[in-house]
Order: structure tokens, then sequence, then C-alpha cells
């Protein structure tokens, strides 16, 4: 049996500067963050074991110095809470400011700002706040209840899966075969890369361990990428959260993790399921070999 891990997995750079820039900042005084930093329950408890307190309200904000999220803010949101006289820093993902430019060009530029990403979702939030008008949409569905526009502009959530935001857009242009239809593409580049190699991942394992959190959405689009060519994919938080069945009569398991996931985590993941094997196999040294994609 074989563990393999994707070429490109785990934290990304905006999740990475965002966790040191919001350590630095505690080290030099009382910190709270405006939400969760990223979608990851162990970042969010390490931090909070830091004395970093973490407020979902500004009403709840007890420190001087309040920092907004790798996912961004609305400049209303930003202009809000400095007007309280609190000293915010800004922790949000350079590629999400990259969509933050983009949106506001578009409609800028006279076209009707239509987001392809989950409404609810915190960066989403952010990215229309600051808009007048504007649409979002997810599916199908969602693009029968637009509106008809002269002009249509159409950017993404960072995180969305980049093939269904491209079918979205032929979707729309030809719903609105009148309309002027611009895309401009937001999907970052570190969530291009894991979603191409969990897809080549998931092509060759007979087990696909999707590590990162429950409510990280990049995470939940690496298990719906896997699951279109691998029929056992799981997706999980920690170790704690494997099953021993899952690898029986398993030859090749695949391993690909979430932007928010931190590296020991996927380690430690990894060590769990190769303990799993040496005892479903009986084995007692022979340790399953574990190889990264890049290197088959």
């Amino acid at each position: 049996m074989k563990i393999i891990r994707a070429e490109h997995l785990g934290m990304c750079f905006g999740v990475r500067d965002a966790i040191a820039l919001a350590l630095e900042q505690a080290d030099a005084g009382p910190l709270t963050i405006l939400g969760d930093l990223v979608h990851n329950t162990t970042v969010v408890e390490a931090l909070r074991a830091r004395g970093i307190a973490v407020a979902h309200e500004i009403a709840q904000v007890k420190t001087h110095t309040v920092m907004v999220t790798a996912h961004g803010a609305s400049e209303q949101t930003l202009a809000n809470t400095r007007a309280l006289g609190l000293d915010v820093v800004e922790a949000t993902c350079p590629l999400v400011h990259v969509a933050h430019r983009a949106v506001a060009a578009l409609a800028r530029d006279g076209y009707h700002p239509v987001i392809i990403g989950q409404r609810a979702h915190v960066e989403v939030r952010g990215l229309t706040e600051d808009l007048d008008d504007f649409d979002v949409v997810l599916d199908e569905a969602d693009v029968l209840e637009l509106d008809e526009h002269p002009r249509l502009g159409i950017a993404a959530q960072t995180t969305q899966s980049i093939d269904r935001v491209r079918h979205l857009v032929a979707f729309i242009r030809r719903r609105f075969p009148q309309s002027d239809v611009r895309f401009i593409d937001t999907v970052c580049q570190p969530t291009k890369q894991r979603q191409n190699a969990a897809l080549e991942l998931a092509r060759q394992c007979d087990v696909v361990i999707v590590i990162g959190g429950a409510n990280s959405n990049n995470t939940r689009e690496l298990v719906s990428t896997c699951s279109q060519h691998c029929s056992h994919v799981h997706h999980v938080q920690t170790e704690s959260d494997l099953r021993p069945e899952w690898f029986r009569d398993a030859g090749a398991v695949g391993i690909t993790a979430g932007t928010s996931t931190p590296d020991q985590v996927i380690d430690r993941v990894i060590d769990h399921i190769e303990q799993r094997i040496r005892e479903l196999a009986g084995m007692r040294d022979d340790r399953p070999s574990v190889t990264a994609l890049s290197d088959r």
C-alpha cells in the first residue's frame, strides 16, 4: 500500500502571512481578530492559546487593536471600525485585494457585478458590501434568477473551483446573448494549483483523504473535485476523524489539504494512517511508502 501526497497541498502564502502578522501583533499588545483569521479550528485554537481574542461582532471587542481576517473586508466595514477609535490591522490576503480591485473596476466601468461564490461567506460579503447593486450566484439555478443588464461584469470568490467558474461564465453568456459580458478571473493561483493537483491525485488513488476545516470553502471544493474521479473521498479536520475501515483493500491512499491546513496537521494525519495500515496488515516493522505525486 502506498500513501501519495498531492504535489500542491496545505497552507498558502496568504494564510502563513496572516498567522505571522497576528502573532507579531499579539507580541506587541492585546489583539482581537474580527472573526476566524482562517477557516481552520486548529489554527484558531492555537491563536487563542497565544492570548489572541476572537470577536464576531464589533461590540464584543475589548482591545484597542483589531485585525481583519485573511478573507478581507469592505471599505465600509473598515471605515466603521476605525470610526470607533480602534486601530485596524489588515491581514487580508493580497490575492483577495486583487479580487476587490477587480470588482471595483467592473462597477466603475458600468458593468453590473456578478460574483460567483457563496453569498454568506465572509470574503463574498467583503467583495459586495461597497456595491450599490450586485448579484451572487453559485449554480445554474441562481443564474436563471438573474435579471438582464446591458453589461454584466463577472468575478469570483478566490477559493471557487475554476471549472465551476468557467462553466457559469459560459452559461451566463448563453443566457444573455445580447449583453456585454466581461469576466475577470479572480480565482487565486494557490487554489488552482491545489485543485489541479487534487484532480491528478484522485485519478491514481483508491482512497483520498482531504484535510481541512469543516467550514473551509477551498477544502470543500477539493472534496468535490476528488469525488469526480475517486469513489472513496473523506474530509477530515484532524487525525481523530480517520476511520480504519476506510483503508481496507486500498492500494493507494492520496493525501491533499486545504489552504488553511497547518503542516503539522497533515503530518499527524499521515502518521495516523501509517499506523492504521500497519494494524490492518498485521505489520510490525514495515512502513507504507509515502511519496509526493511529483516524485512519481
